[in-house]
Formats: structure tokens, C-alpha cells, sequence
């Protein structure tokens, strides 16, 4: 045995930080999975039924965007407050409970309606429709009433969602080094990934199985589950009997570093600023939150457009719906290619253990890597006449550029802010990501729409193809020019003194 080595370091390191990590991987999967369900049965189940139009569907997508990014900037300051723990569990029955709500929209559209409450989904079903064809007046006020009830249930949905990823962030900021932290991000991300395979194969099986309703409370009830595990596994590191001396000391390796520091006074400063409460407008008065900010906005957008729309880009540009054989290929190749993002989430991890540099510096230089990745759909549109394969691989690149940027991202809000606002700020940061969401595909929409009705030419594309060609020559910039942007605010590593 090595006399110079201490009882910590001799000890053989537990692993329970992966456990907590694979938690958050499984919340993930079940968050991208409630998300779509509405949008995989509302166009063949939902709309035929209370007779939604393209506009009832965008009008509910739209609230649920903007929502969604208020309750991330909301969820941030709420999830300090209550610590990780009871932040996670607020949230997921809150989104979940959202979830539920959407299975009886069609049973309350018909006792509102009709004034008959029949307790049952085939039930209330059938009566709605018999009302549809003998009163054909009622039409409307069926519409209109599903609507806003479905409304209801989104904002609520909204809510809990918006408290996923700071938590998420927290978590990892607890249960890992700085150095390790955009790997772990990366391992729990690659859920949405899942999440988004999954979704095509099962919500529509349930739906046509069982009724769309049980596709709601299904996948809802997956969150009380989640839930009832989280409380069983999760305590902070140094409140958690399965985390031994040697891997609380690797957790708080960079604590372990700060109290090396020479003076006394400093020691103490680095101990106030970890444990801060700051009011929730006070991080956007430092640079570093306008750099977290700027790298969500525009990436951001350019994810939620290919998570939309590339079903409806395979089916107006090549002729494949959702349904056919080879719609639902091209979707799973995208979302299978976006996988290999993991080995990149580990790129930051590599240059700083190798070059021995900041977590920041090394963060930044897999970024600029990730960033050149997306400039490949400049060639979606062109090499998409050579074959419907060329783009899809290049989607799938892009979307797996933006997986491993994002777990980063993320995690620049750990390098530099104190773990007692993690959450406050990454909810700021979601705030962007939401209303990057909202620009990108309602701008888009409106481009398509423009485009089809003119003919819009541009680049050698006429119409549709034209609009785009547009889209995803921004969506190619999008990440170089936010790296720039972040590199400008935030030119070197830099810990933010509240």
C-alpha cells in the first residue's frame, strides 16, 4: 500500500453519479414523449372528431411555445428555491397532470356542449359525433370548445416542461465536475432522441388501438412513475449513503481546488458565492447569461424546425407522407443519426484533459467544431436532387451538431454562475430557446406559405423548394454566427461574482 496516498484516494470510486444521470435520461424520454403526442393524433384522430382546422393546431402550438419559454425563465428561480429534489418532482407531476388533462378534453367538449356528461371516452366519442351529424350547428361550438379546453391542458403541459431542463442542469451541476459535465449533459440529451424514435412507433399504435385518449394518459402516467423512482434514488451527493468518500471527492473536485487558494478572505468569497440567492432579473445584468442566451436563440430555432418540419419537408419536396414506408425511414434515419451526438458531447471532456485548460476554453473549442457541421445544409436543397437520401443524411448531421452543441451550451451556465442560480439562469436561457422555437416555425409557416402562392424563385428553386433553400442556408449560419456572438461577450473564462 502507498503511504503517500490518503484513505479517500485508496478507496474504490462508487458510480451512483451515472444513476442519476440515467434518471434524467429516462425524464427525458418521457418529456419528448407527452410533448408529441398531440402532434402524432391530432391530424388522423383529434381533428376529424371536433373538426380542427391547420389554424386550431398552430394556434395551440404557438401558446404552447411562448408559455413554455416564460415557464423556463419562471421554472429556474422556483427550482433554486426548492432544491433539486423537490424542484424535479414539482415539475414532472405538473407536466404530467398536463399530460392527463388532454384524455377527457373529448368527454368535457361533449357534456359542455351537449349537456349529456357520459363518463367514458367511446362513449362521449360516439355522442359527439352523432350531435356532429344531426345538429350540424353545433359544429362550431364543438370546435371551439375542444380548443380551448385542449388549450388548458397544453398551458398546463407547458408549465411542468418548462421546469425540466433546469432541474436537468442542476442535477448535473450537483453529481459531476465541471469536466465531465457536458458528457453526462450529452448522455441524459440523447433521451430526446429516444423520445422522438419512439413516438412515430407507439403514440399512434395506442391511438388506434385503444383511442387517443389512452395515448395521453399512457404516456402521462410514465411521469408519475418516473416520479416515485426519483425519490427513492435521489439525495444530494453529500446526503446519499450510496456515494462513497472517493466519489464525493471526485464530485467536488473543483470545490477541492478552490479551497487551495492562498488566501483566507478569497476562500470564504468562493463559499458566499456558491450558496447566493439572486433576485430573478439579476443574471441579465452579466455577460455571460447574454453568451448562454445567444447560444440557445438561434440554435434552438434551428432544432425545433427540423424536429417539425421534417416530416412535411419529406412529403412536399419528395412525395413521402409520415405513414408510408419510406416517410417513416427517413424520420428514423434523422433522429438515428442525431445519436452519434454522444461521442461528441465527450469532445470538451478531451481537450481539457488533454491541453489542461479551463472548462470554458475547452467547452469553446468542441463549439466552433459542432458550429462548422451545420454549414453542410447549404447542400440539403441541391444534392437533394440527386436523391431524398443526400438531405436526410445531412438533416441527421445537423440535428446531431445541434445535440452535442446544446449538451454545452448548457453547461457554460455551470462553469461560470454559482450552483446555488444554475436553474435561474438556464431557465433565462430557455426562455430564448422558446421563443427561438416560436420564431423559426412560425416564420417558416408563413415563408411556405408566401412561397407556394407567388412561386417565389431563389437559387435556381421555384416555390416551397425555394422558401426551403432559405431556411436552411440560415439554419447553416445559425451556429457560427452565435459562437461568434458568445466568443465577443465572453472572451475568456470568467467566474460570475454575485
Amino acid at each position: 500500500m502507498n503511504p503517500t496516498l490518503s484513505p479517500v484516494h485508496e478507496q474504490r470510486m462508487t458510480n451512483y453519479r451515472w444513476v442519476i444521470c440515467a434518471m434524467l435520461f429516462f425524464a427525458l424520454v418521457v418529456n419528448y414523449l407527452d410533448r408529441q403526442v398531440l402532434s402524432l393524433t391530432w391530424k388522423n384522430f383529434i381533428a376529424p372528431e371536433f373538426h380542427w382546422t391547420d389554424a386550431d393546431y398552430g394556434f395551440l402550438t404557438g401558446v404552447f411555445s411562448i408559455v413554455y419559454a416564460v415557464a423556463m425563465l419562471l421554472a429556474g428561480k422556483l427550482i433554486d428555491k426548492l432544491g433539486t429534489r423537490a424542484g424535479y418532482v414539482t415539475a414532472i407531476v405538473v407536466w404530467s397532470t398536463g399530460a392527463c388533462l388532454h384524455c377527457v378534453c373529448g368527454i368535457l367538449t361533449c357534456g359542455i356542449v351537449t349537456g349529456d356528461w357520459i363518463w367514458s371516452f367511446a362513449g362521449s366519442r360516439e355522442h359527439i359525433n352523432q350531435v356532429m351529424l344531426t345538429t350540424p350547428a353545433l359544429a362550431m361550438s364543438v370546435t371551439t370548445v375542444s380548443v380551448w379546453l385542449f388549450l388548458v391542458a397544453r398551458i398546463v403541459l407547458s408549465l411542468g416542461e418548462g421546469g425540466n431542463f433546469p432541474c436537468s442542469i442542476k442535477a448535473v451541476a450537483e453529481y459531476f465536475p465541471k469536466k465531465d459535465r457536458g458528457f453526462a449533459t450529452g448522455v441524459f440529451n440523447s433521451g430526446s432522441q429516444i423520445g422522438a424514435l419512439l413516438a412515430p412507433f407507439t403514440i399512434p399504435t395506442i391511438a388506434r388501438l385503444y383511442g387517443w385518449e389512452m395515448a395521453f394518459f399512457i404516456i402521462g402516467v410514465l411521469g408519475y412513475v418516473w416520479m416515485g423512482v426519483w425519490l427513492l434514488v435521489y439525495h444530494s451527493p453529500r446526503d446519499n449513503k450510496y456515494v462513497n468518500k472517493a466519489e464525493l471527492a471526485y464530485i467536488e473536485q473543483d470545490n477541492t481546488e478552490d479551497a487551495e487558494l492562498k488566501h483566507e478572505s478569497l476562500k470564504e468569497e468562493i463559499t458566499e458565492n456558491q450558496t447566493a440567492s439572486v433576485g430573478i432579473l439579476k443574471p441579465f445584468v452579466f455577460r455571460q447569461t447574454w453568451a448562454v442566451i445567444v447560444g440557445r436563440f438561434l440554435p434552438d430555432s434551428v432544432w425545433w424546425f427540423l424536429l417539425f418540419w421534417a416530416p412535411a419537408f419529406v412529403d412536399e419536396v419528395y412525395g413521402y407522407s409520415s405513414s408510408s414506408t419510406e416517410g417513416m425511414l427517413a424520420i428514423f434515419t434523422i433522429y438515428f443519426i442525431s445519436m452519434f451526438s454522444l461521442a461528441g458531447s465527450y469532445l470538451p471532456t478531451y481537450f481539457i484533459n488533454r491541453n489542461k485548460v479551463n472548462p470554458y476554453s475547452g467547452r469553446m473549442k468542441a463549439m466552433f467544431i459542432f458550429a462548422l457541421f451545420p454549414l453542410l445544409g447549404f447542400g440539403v436543397m441541391p444534392l437533394g436532387r440527386l436523391s431524398m437520401w443526400y438531405p436526410v443524411i445531412i438533416i441527421g448531421i445537423m440535428a446531431a451538431a445541434h445535440q452535442s452543441w446544446s449538451a454545452n451550451v448548457y453547461n457554460v451556465v455551470s462553469d461560470m454562475f454559482p450552483k446555488s442560480v444554475v436553474a435561474t439562469v438556464t431557465g433565462a436561457a430557455g426562455l430564448a430557446s422558446g421563443l427561438g422555437s416560436f420564431t423559426s416555425n412560425y416564420g417558416a409557416g408563413c415563408l411556405f406559405t408566401y412561397a407556394g402562392e407567388t412561386g417565389m424563385q431563389f437559387l435556381g428553386f421555384e416555390g416551397k423548394q425555394a422558401g426551403y433553400m432559405i431556411v436552411f442556408m440560415l439554419a447553416g449560419v445559425a451556429y457560427m454566427i452565435s459562437w461568434v456572438i458568445m466568443k465577443v461577450l465572453v472572451p475568456r473564462y470568467k467566474l460570475v461574482k454575485l
